[in-house]
């Protein structure tokens, strides 16, 4: 009998053990679907103050700053600050160093670039030229 006692307690325990593994995977299994849950992404804002060097053409204008490259909405500002930096170039392909603020947008054309800008305020140009142009509602 005493044989038969101890099989009964190893399977109660061996039980035991069975359900209290069970239980916390389950509770395990909980917490990972908590943790999976996605988080809001923050965005930043996407009007920006770039500073860089601009180039227009009649078919393109490109800003370059030190670790981005965007194509350029060819609007009245972009014109306004090409006509700005007209005096200052050599050649038609020579790039002038501006500070300018900007809304980054997606390319919805996708030629060129993945994302494009759009002026919204020229803040500084090469000397020669008038400082400060913002666009009027």
């Amino acid at each position: 009998m005493d044989k038969t006692n101890a099989i009964i307690a190893m399977k109660k325990l061996f039980g035991l053990l069975i359900l209290s593994l069970t239980l916390l995977s389950c509770q395990d299994e909980d917490r990972k679907e908590l943790m999976d849950k996605p988080q809001t992404e923050k965005v930043p804002d996407s009007i920006q103050v770039l500073e860089g060097e601009f180039v227009y053409s009649a078919e393109a204008a490109v800003m370059r700053g030190e670790n981005f490259v965007y194509g350029v909405t060819l609007d009245s500002m972009s014109k306004v600050l090409s006509k700005k930096i007209a005096p200052l170039k050599s050649d038609d392909f020579e790039m002038i160093p501006v500070t300018i603020k900007a809304q980054i947008k997606p390319n919805i054309a996708q030629e060129g670039w993945e994302e494009m800008i759009e002026i919204i305020e020229i803040i500084e140009v090469p000397e020669g030229a008038k400082v400060l142009d913002t666009i009027k509602d």
